[in-house]
C-alpha cells in the first residue's frame, strides 16, 4: 500500500486555472472516472491526500483548492461566488464525462452550491459531514468564533477548530495527526475564514436543494459536532435522489480520520470498487 501510494503522489501535477477574474490552484492526477475533491474550512486540501492516492488508481482526481486556500486567489463574497469561480476551473478541464463532485464540510456546502447553481456541471455528488443549513447554535458558533479570531488571531481558536474536526478520543490516540492538522489551520488566510464564517451563519439551501435531481450520496461522521448527523439526514431528505450513509466512530473529517473506512463506503457509489480493495 505504502509503494503505491509513493508512487501515485509523484503524478499528481500542480495546475494553476484561471476562473471567474482570480486564479485556481489544485493538484490534477490519475486517470478514469473524473472526481474533483472539495475541502473544509477547517482542513485544507491536503486532508485529502490518502482518500485521493486511493482514488487515482481508478479515477482523475482534481483536488481543488478552493479560493483563498494555499495558492488560489480568495473571493471577497459569498459563498455564491466561490461556487462560480471552482465551477468555471472544472469546466475548464477536458474531462471526458461530466465529474463527480465530492465536498468535505465547507467543501460540501460549496460542491452542493456549485450543483443548485450550474446543475449541468456534476454527474453525481458525494457530500460528507455538511447539510443545507445550521441550527441557530450553529450559526451562532461561526459568529463566535470569527469574532474571537478577529480579537486574538486564528490561534485563539485552534482548539476549538481541532475539537470541532476529531472528538476527544481521537485527538488522545493521534497527536501528530492534530498536531499537523492545527499547523495546517493555522495558515488559513484570516479574511477568507471571517468570509466563511458569515457565509456559513447566513447559509440555507433548504429551498434550493430539491432541485439538484442527480444521484447523490450524503455521509456523515457518527461524533460530527460541527455539523452533526441531523445536518446531513435533513440534506438526504430534501435532495430528490439521494442516500444516506453514517459512519461509526468518526467525525468532522472521516477522509481523513478513517480514509479506508470512508474508501469503502463511497467505492460502489463512485465506482471505484477496485480502489476500495474490493
Amino acid at each position: 500500500m505504502d509503494t503505491i501510494m509513493r508512487e501515485q503522489e509523484t503524478s499528481f501535477e500542480e495546475i494553476s486555472i484561471d476562473a471567474g477574474g482570480g486564479r485556481v490552484s489544485a493538484r490534477l492526477g490519475g486517470s478514469g472516472r473524473p472526481i474533483v475533491l472539495f475541502h473544509s474550512l477547517l482542513a485544507d486540501a491536503s486532508s485529502f491526500d490518502p482518500l485521493a492516492n486511493m482514488l487515482a488508481k481508478t479515477h482523475q482526481v482534481l483536488v481543488l483548492n478552493l479560493p483563498g486556500f494555499a495558492d488560489s486567489d480568495r473571493v471577497d463574497g459569498g459563498l455564491e461566488e466561490v461556487a462560480d469561480r471552482v465551477a468555471e476551473a472544472i469546466s475548464q478541464q477536458t474531462f471526458d464525462r461530466k465529474p463527480i463532485l465530492l465536498g468535505n464540510g465547507y467543501g460540501g456546502f460549496v460542491a452542493l452550491l456549485t450543483a443548485i447553481r450550474h446543475p449541468d456541471l456534476a454527474e453525481r455528488l458525494v457530500l460528507a459531514d455538511c447539510g443545507a443549513a445550521f441550527s441557530e447554535p450553529g450559526r451562532a458558533a461561526f459568529r463566535g468564533m470569527s469574532a474571537a479570531a478577529k480579537e486574538g488571531g486564528l490561534a485563539k481558536i485552534a482548539d476549538v477548530a481541532m475539537r470541532r474536526l476529531f472528538a476527544p478520543a481521537f485527538q488522545a490516540g493521534n497527536p501528530d495527526l492534530v498536531a499537523q492538522r492545527r499547523e495546517r489551520f493555522l495558515a488559513v488566510d484570516p479574511q477568507t475564514f471571517h468570509n466563511a464564517c458569515a457565509a456559513l451563519a447566513a447559509l440555507d439551501l433548504r429551498d434550493k436543494a430539491p432541485s439538484v435531481t442527480v444521484p447523490a450520496l450524503v455521509l456523515v461522521g457518527e461524533q460530527d459536532e460541527a455539523t452533526p448527523p441531523a445536518m446531513a439526514t435533513e440534506l438526504a431528505g430534501l435532495l430528490p435522489n439521494a442516500r444516506l450513509v453514517i459512519l461509526p466512530g468518526c467525525a468532522h473529517v472521516p477522509q481523513l480520520q478513517e480514509p479506508d473506512r470512508f474508501m469503502e463506503a463511497i467505492a460502489e457509489f463512485v465506482g471505484a470498487e477496485q480502489a476500495a480493495g474490493r
